[in-house]
């Protein structure tokens, strides 16, 4: 983390990367730096876990006194904030807007609201809208960035191309020069070539809602210019050499084939994958008893097992080995596809815990094991089995 002023971690669902992403930015406020998370999840665990009500578009400071509380030395500064995709969306409009009256019309178009809202690429546009503006502005040492979750990860890499192709596509282009040929925004004055075509379309979706997208498209066109440069920008500082990748999975065989795909696009994109985060791995028992041996432990001690019997408790161990075998020879086809690498790329192993994480405490056990000393050379399994 030294290196890197950005972080992004990609994953697909549910395998635990707004987690990762929390914890990267707890362990670099640890580290004594400005650290913000920036995340699209609204998760109320997550904001439980930092202290915090809720997560809002607004960026909130972790109240260091819960560090002082949970026993933590923290040099630095947390701070989390959630993706609002319209109002970054409403931002970049009063930036570009070429006056103030064309960025109100643009704003209270009806139209405007869907495509700032639901139109799809949007998200991970303003995603990296926002992470290009706040590292821009210097104020945080590290930027994590736990991204969309969408149904192809790494979508928002070109998401601001993509956008501006969908809002500058010909067939739109054609649609604003056919009104704005006609001196003015009215179908009975329209082009003969463009009014036949477009009251065909009017007899299925009104002649109100074709005025509210002429509209639309007419004072956006504007924007254009300033959407392009700014997209030209994103896409340039995802590429910088201060922006590690780290893809986010689990031991189950769908989720590393997932992320293996995604450290491919990375490479098809001349970019790579810096480290692989497996969230849920279950760890091989450092021994392993038998039964009379724990039924003497046991009774030796004194201790009450309730329902639990010895026969119990060892069954559970032998199931949690099995399970440990199952992880490995999952986790070791990910081992292959980067053997013979002069430089594989970073494996950390985050052992599963018998609760999820919700509160400070337990978010620093995971910040401990991402940021744990490694050399270049050990397995990755042999580190997490030490723990």
């Amino acid at each position: 983390m030294d290196s890197r002023r950005v972080i992004l971690c990609v994953g697909s669902g549910g395998v635990g990367k707004t987690t990762t992403s929390a914890a990267l930015g707890l362990a670099a406020a640890r580290a004594g730096k400005r650290a913000l998370c920036l995340t699209i999840d609204p998760a109320r665990r997550l904001a439980q876990s930092l202290g915090l009500e809720e997560l809002k578009a607004d960026a909130q400071v972790v109240d260091p006194t819960l560090f002082r509380k949970a026993g933590l030395e923290v040099g630095g500064t947390l701070t989390v904030m959630m993706l609002n995709t319209k109002r970054t969306f409403d931002e970049i409009v009063e930036r570009y807007a070429s006056t103030p009256e064309a960025r109100e019309r643009i704003l209270h178009n009806k139209l405007y609201h869907y495509v700032s809202t639901a139109l799809a690429g949007t998200q991970e546009y303003m995603a990296m809208e926002k992470l290009h503006e706040v590292k821009s502005k210097g104020a945080f040492d590290l930027i994590v960035l736990d991204t969309p979750p969408t149904a192809n990860a790494l979508d928002f890499l070109d998401a601001p191309v993509r956008l501006i192709d969908a809002l500058d596509s010909p067939a739109m282009r054609w649609f604003v020069q056919a009104f704005r040929s006609s001196g003015k925004l009215s179908l009975s004055l329209l082009a003969k070539s463009a009014a036949l075509a477009i009251r065909g379309v009017g007899r299925f979706t009104g002649g109100r809602f074709l005025q509210d997208v002429a509209e639309f498209l007419t004072e956006i066109n504007d924007l254009f210019g300033g959407f392009r440069e700014r997209a030209r920008e994103v896409q340039a500082s995802l590429r910088a050499p201060d922006v590690a990748y780290v893809l986010v999975t689990s031991p189950s065989p769908m989720a590393i084939s997932e992320a293996l795909y995604f450290s491919d696009r990375l490479v098809d994109l001349g970019l790579k994958s810096d480290a692989f985060v497996v969230n849920r791995v279950h760890m091989p028992p450092l021994f392993r008893p038998t039964t009379p041996e724990v039924a003497e432990a046991v009774s030796r001690k004194g201790l009450r097992l309730d329902r639990a019997s010895p026969e119990t408790l060892m069954q559970a161990l032998a199931d949690e080995a099995r399970q440990a075998e199952l992880d490995a020879r999952h986790l070791h086809v990910l081992d292959e596809a980067f053997a013979g690498m002069d430089r594989r790329p970073l494996r950390v192993d985050v052992k599963a815990f018998t609760d999820d994480v919700h509160d400070i405490p337990s978010l620093d056990r995971v910040a401990r094991i991402l940021v744990r000393p490694r050399t270049e050379d050990a397995s990755a399994s042999a580190q997490a089995a030490a723990l």
